[in-house]
């Protein structure tokens, strides 16, 4: 038995101003969320990405295919009511940053991570004042409170559509230095990915700092496998960095 997908029922997906932002209507009427907020978003080039997404819809509609709506989903169902709560939980991914956890053998991959994954830790002490320090084995050790401090109100200053995106960078990778650095212009979408993919490698060997990580919000992932096409083409939109992958493209119709 094949599982119930909503069906098609507009004929033009569009685009108009609303208030200080852009929303999306389906032959007029404007979309809400699965919480039945009005989907309203900050900027028109993100209104466009989610009305081609509707627009491109067949006879069923395939929320697969919806990442733009379903990250405007999480923006204004999930993170916009508990933004403080979190920015906190990311903010504490500071102090067992998956790029200070290294591997004590063989010497070529110590040397591997060092060469790879200094040059963000350098990178977070010039750019924020916040110097993180790496150490060998998978032991938590705390980091520096004032160091932690400074990445904090980084995370904080992200407005919700931001800070939904950033969720996603910082959860799959499990450091909050590589999606600040992403964020800022300092790593390519592509090479945050492949660095991503490589600290998920090692974290999965690493059991003692996994069991550090802070507990996450229940906001669902985009896969790492989407991260590269999806950063790639928020960047050209100047979009927030990622995406939010949530379970339902959106309310319908108001």
């Amino acid at each position: 038995m094949s599982e119930w997908a909503p069906k098609r029922f507009w004929k033009e997906a569009d685009v108009k101003p609303e208030g200080e932002g852009w929303t999306v209507t389906l032959d007029g009427r404007g979309i809400k969320t699965p919480a039945k907020t009005a989907l309203a978003v900050p900027t028109e080039a993100l209104a466009r990405a989610i009305a081609e997404e509707w627009q491109a819809q067949e006879e069923k509609i395939d929320p697969g295919t919806m990442p733009f709506t379903r990250m405007a989903n999480s923006a204004l169902d999930k993170v916009l009511p508990q933004r403080a709560a979190v920015a906190e939980m990311l903010a504490a991914y500071g102090d067992s940053d998956l790029l200070c956890y290294r591997a004590e053998a063989p010497d070529e991959l110590v040397a591997r991570q060092a060469e790879r994954w200094d040059p963000l830790l350098v990178w977070a002490d010039e750019m924020f004042g916040a110097r993180l320090a790496p150490r060998a084995g998978v032991m938590h050790a705390a980091q520096d409170a004032a160091a932690l401090d400074r990445l904090a109100r980084e995370v904080q200053a992200q407005p919700p559509f931001a800070l939904a995106a950033f969720h996603d960078l910082v959860a799959i990778s499990g450091s909050l230095v590589l999606a600040l650095a992403v964020i800022h212009g300092a790593r390519s979408p592509a090479r945050g990915t492949g660095i991503s993919r490589a600290l998920t490698r090692a974290g999965r060997k690493s059991s003692g700092a996994w069991m550090k990580r802070p507990p996450r919000l229940p906001l669902s992932s985009a896969p790492n496998s989407c991260m590269r096409r999806i950063f790639t083409r928020s960047q050209r939109l100047e979009l927030p960095y990622s995406i939010r992958i949530n379970d339902c493209p959106g309310g319908l119709c108001a």
